[in-house]
This record gives structure tokens, C-alpha cells and sequence, in this order.
């Protein structure tokens, strides 16, 4: 301690209580764009049953999944949302991937063929802070892109875009991609979706 500490030892209490004090987050509050129900029931369209399958992934799937994403699992599992045909046959599923950002969560929701291939995504809720980045890709149907960009989807963002909105591009883009892997490793790596 200083020598002026010293002499007004509760400045110096004060000082020693608020170094200990976290600080308090900044919290902002959700923006739901979509509902749950909302979304699967675009993304499953064509279904006529609906299932849940919850999937854990062992040592080696998450590891192939690091492999082809970069990104590490961190679920103990993940749900996915079958829709099925009158005659049992799966139609499509859908899952909800969520990356936390520096201002937020990104919450997608992600529908997927039999075979694997990307038939939809929708952004389904960000943060206040979130939404400033992701709007100008909502008003140019950036997902719909990412639908028709290939097995798993790689994405370039539209030109002319800040960049706020270019990095959540990527962020949605990567979401996509992870919910493509962990549907071909997860459910159709272990004999498919039956």
C-alpha cells in the first residue's frame, strides 16, 4: 500500500472491495425472428409423422466432425426433428444449431434431406446486438443460398455487405455446415435415419 492508502485506510477498504466485485455482464435480450414450431413445420414440409431422435456422439464422431468442420462438438446430444411420409419414409429432418458470438447467440434452424443434403436453414433468434449483422442477410435470403450451395454448404457472403454482416455470414454459414456434418455422421453414419 501507498502511503496515502495508509492514511485513509477506507479509500483503500474500497479499493480492495471492488477489485473483488465482477462485473456485471451486459445482458440483451433474445430477438426471436421465428418460433420453433414455425420453422419445423417449413422445414418438414411434405411430413405427415414427426419423431424426435436425440444423438450422442462417441470420441470417434466427434473427432470426424472436428475434421471436416474445424468445430468441436460440445453437446452431450443433439435432437433431431424427423418428418416421416404416411408410409414411414423420412421426408426430412431438422435440427437447431447455436454459435455464441462476441455480441450473442445465433440460434439457426437447419432442414436436411434423406440423403444428407441442405434443403433449408432459417435464422430463428439473435440477440439486439446480433440482429444489427444479421438483418441485411435476412433481407437477401442469404440461407436460401446456402440451401442450393453444395453437400455440406460453403457459402461466399453477398458483396456489399459491412463488415458486422460479412462476419455473420460466416457464423451462419458454419451453423449450416455443422448441422449438414452432424446429420451424415450422427444419424446417417450409423445406418441412416430408419
Amino acid at each position: 500500500m501507498t502511503c496515502a492508502a495508509l492514511k485513509r485506510p477506507g479509500a483503500a477498504l474500497a479499493g480492495l472491495l471492488l477489485a473483488t466485485v465482477p462485473a456485471a455482464a451486459h445482458i440483451t435480450p433474445p430477438v426471436v425472428l421465428v418460433s420453433d414450431r414455425d420453422a419445423l413445420v417449413a422445414l418438414l414440409a411434405g411430413a405427415r409423422r414427426f419423431f424426435v431422435r436425440e444423438v450422442r456422439l462417441s470420441g470417434d464422431d466427434r473427432r470426424a466432425i472436428h475434421h471436416r468442420t474445424g468445430w468441436s462438438p460440445d453437446e452431450d446430444f443433439y435432437r433431431f426433428y424427423l418428418g416421416r411420409d404416411a408410409g414411414g419414409r423420412l421426408v426430412a429432418a431438422s435440427i437447431f444449431v447455436t454459435d455464441f458470438t462476441v455480441h450473442g447467440p445465433v440460434r439457426v434452424a437447419v432442414g436436411l434431406a434423406p440423403d444428407g443434403r441442405v434443403t433449408g436453414a432459417t435464422v430463428v433468434e439473435v440477440t439486439e446486438e446480433t440482429y444489427q449483422g444479421v438483418k441485411p442477410l435476412i433481407d437477401r435470403n442469404f440461407t436460401a443460398g446456402l440451401a442450393a450451395a453444395g453437400r455440406p454448404p460453403a457459402a461466399e457472403a453477398p458483396a456489399g455487405l459491412d463488415p458486422m454482416a460479412q462476419f455473420y455470414a460466416g457464423v451462419i454459414a458454419g451453423l449450416v455446415r455443422r448441422a449438414a456434418v452432424l446429420f451424415e455422421v450422427g444419424v446417417l453414419g450409423r445406418g441412416g435415419a430408419a
